[in-house]
């Protein structure tokens, strides 16, 4: 059958569903109509992008409905702009296949590119990535890696409900894209998987909020990278994991800047760091300013506190000063117990140093049983603190 003839099929099926209305008014596509079965086995990716085909040609609101049961679907690319608003609503289960080299080096499982109005409401997806992961520790000759859920130039998105189990890498990333909301949702990796973010954030200026979700990952809980702009991150569960993370920063000459952030009532169990700030010491035209971090209970944290714009992790360092300029950067209401006396380290470039860092109400003790006192490091800081600040401020 020529292209001609499937793409005709397609929107008379389309037609014909658009007479099914979903009890929310919207039109609704279940992609059991088009194809896909549910028994975990069948490769049901052609069937979804029919499905997505269809409502994303509706002139009504559309719904496109996955069932309960397992529907395994390859690497696959959801393109718009839609004719109008799309509900993607799971009630079922998205697996991926178990062979790594399924999802090529595309470097994405599933992609939504250049959709506007789009929610994605309840399900789980598992992208089985153990076999990934494990390629890369044993140094064989692996596929890139593919994040989750990918939104490439997408507008006014509401992420809700969903869980996502073993990203190969990052599990939910966000890039060039505007007026994003992630609610209630849980992400789950191992705390050995590597690069295994939560959710990833970059180039997106719009107002980007992450709230009421759990996040347990190899990696950064969250992770806002170059050019994120207007995020609010709030009531979120982290740990396992690194920390909720700013950077790493300075990877190129000239890349976007981190501004107006804030990351409120949280809670960080048992992960390597708390909240950080991390660059590379390298020149570089970024830079961090009007950040708030406040209200966060620390559990048995490596580092609860630290700016480190000497960032080298696997001891590959570029042994140069980071031109990344940190500023305006509030600590405040932050109470726990750190797993190391550093509870505090502000290690910043002697040619750009950090100023405007702002302490009140601080109160983190080492868990140790030798009852040592936690302690603050300062390089090349600047800033003022208030209240109680235990340990004391070295700024």
């Amino acid at each position: 059958m020529s292209r001609f003839k499937t793409i005709s099929w397609i929107y008379l099926l389309a037609l014909i569903i658009e007479l099914i209305l979903s009890p929310s008014g919207a039109l609704a596509y279940n992609v059991v109509g088009f194809g896909a079965k549910g028994d975990g086995r069948t490769d049901s990716t052609l069937a979804f992008l029919r499905a997505w085909i269809a409502a994303c040609s509706s002139i009504r609101p559309a719904m496109l409905s996955v069932p309960r049961g397992t529907f395994l679907i390859k690497s696959v690319t959801f393109t718009g702009p839609c004719r109008n608003s799309i509900q993607f609503a799971i009630q079922g289960k998205l697996v991926a296949p178990d062979n790594i080299y399924a999802l090529g080096n595309s470097g994405y499982w599933i992609q939504f590119y250049k959709v506007s109005r789009l929610s994605i409401i309840r399900g789980t997806i598992d992208a089985k990535g153990a076999g990934f992961w494990s390629c890369r520790r044993h140094g064989q000759s692996c596929p890139q890696g593919a994040r989750s859920i990918s939104l490439q130039w997408c507008n006014n998105v509401l992420v809700r409900g969903l869980t996502s189990y073993n990203s190969q890498i990052m599990h939910i990333s966000i890039n060039r894209s505007n007026n994003v909301k992630i609610q209630n949702v849980k992400i789950n990796a191992p705390s050995g998987s590597p690069n295994t973010d939560g959710i990833h954030v970059e180039y997106s200026m719009g107002v980007i909020t992450i709230t009421d979700s759990t996040i347990r990952t190899g990696d950064d809980c969250i992770s806002l990278g170059q050019g994120s702009m207007n995020v609010w991150v709030e009531q979120i569960g982290c740990g396992p994991g690194h920390s909720i993370s700013i950077g790493s920063l300075g990877n190129n000459l000239n890349e976007g800047g981190v501004q107006n952030v804030t990351v409120t009532n949280s809670v960080f169990t048992k992960t390597q760091n708390g909240v950080r700030l991390k660059c590379w010491a390298r020149p570089s035209s970024g830079y961090a300013r009007n950040v708030v971090f406040r209200n966060l209970i620390m559990k048995n944290v490596g580092h609860p506190i630290i700016i480190d714009q000497k960032y080298c992790p696997n001891n590959r360092c570029p042994h140069k000063n980071s031109g990344v300029r940190i500023s305006q950067v509030t600590f405040k209401n932050i109470k726990g117990t750190s797993s190391t006396q550093a509870a505090m380290t502000f290690r910043c470039s002697s040619s750009n140093p950090c100023y405007g860092i702002k302490l009140q109400d601080i109160k983190l003790t080492y868990i140790n049983l030798l009852k040592r006192p936690t302690l603050a490091y300062c390089e090349n800081a600047g800033g003022s603190s208030s209240g109680t600040v235990f340990p004391k401020s070295c700024l």
